[in-house]
């Protein structure tokens, strides 16, 4: 039977729920605490061994979990330029979502 590791990462506020989810779903999940993007804001990487039949399952959790959302931030201004009349606006960015990555497992064990 062939194994896969999908890795998802999501936004620290779907990661609660998204872990209820696999559990209800008997997903076994390890989760870590990451920090990335260009918000530099708090993800959560889940790391998962699941058998190749079982991963559109997986991916199908994961889709309803993680939902995008708008938020506003403020571009870091260029220290390059002359200052003068240059104001940061806060400006509307799309976050949210997750970033899967499926792949091939050689070998899974669990002890």
């Amino acid at each position: 039977m062939a194994t896969k590791l999908v890795i998802a990462i999501v936004q620290d506020k779907d990661a609660n729920y998204l872990s209820d989810q696999f559990i209800d779903q008997n997903v076994r999940a390890t989760k870590l605490s990451t920090t990335g993007g260009f918000l530099q804001s708090g993800n959560t990487t889940f790391m998962i061994g699941i058998e190749e039949e079982r991963v559109s399952e997986v991916l199908e959790i994961i889709k309803k979990a993680s939902h995008t959302r708008e938020e506003f931030m403020t571009p870091s201004v260029n220290m390059d330029v002359n200052m003068e009349g240059t104001t940061a606006y806060p400006i509307k960015v799309q976050v949210g979502g997750a970033t899967v990555l499926v792949l091939p497992v050689d070998q899974f064990e669990r002890f």
